[in-house]
């Protein structure tokens, strides 16, 4: 058997995350998911990534729609709350055909 590790989900998103090498990730720390944006703005740099930390919800996933619209792997993270506040750029992301990963972290209750 391998080496077993135990992790949380927001680090195994993470580290999942790291091995497609994604270019750009932008994100707006927000609980749940902010220990996803904490990995990867330590680990992306190592790998030749970009991390920007945005200054709310709407503006990370503009960020990684302009960043994918320059042939970027892109990425964010969020809660449900804040994956309210990107339907704005979400739907032109949708609409446009512009791909973005977004992970949505749920919180417990």
């Amino acid at each position: 058997m391998g080496i077993r590790e135990r992790l949380s989900g927001n680090e195994a998103v993470a580290y999942a995350m790291k091995q497609i090498n994604p270019d750009v990730m932008g994100a707006y720390p927000i609980t749940p998911s902010t220990e996803i944006a904490e990995i990867l703005s330590e680990e992306l740099p190592r790998c030749g990534g970009h991390f920007i930390q945005m200054e709310d919800e709407l503006a990370s996933m503009c960020a990684i729609v302009g960043a994918s619209m320059t042939g970027n792997k892109v990425m964010t993270a969020t809660s449900g709350p804040g994956f309210s506040l990107m339907q704005e750029a979400l739907g032109y992301a949708v609409m446009a055909e512009i791909p973005c990963v977004v992970n949505s972290v749920q919180r417990g209750g």
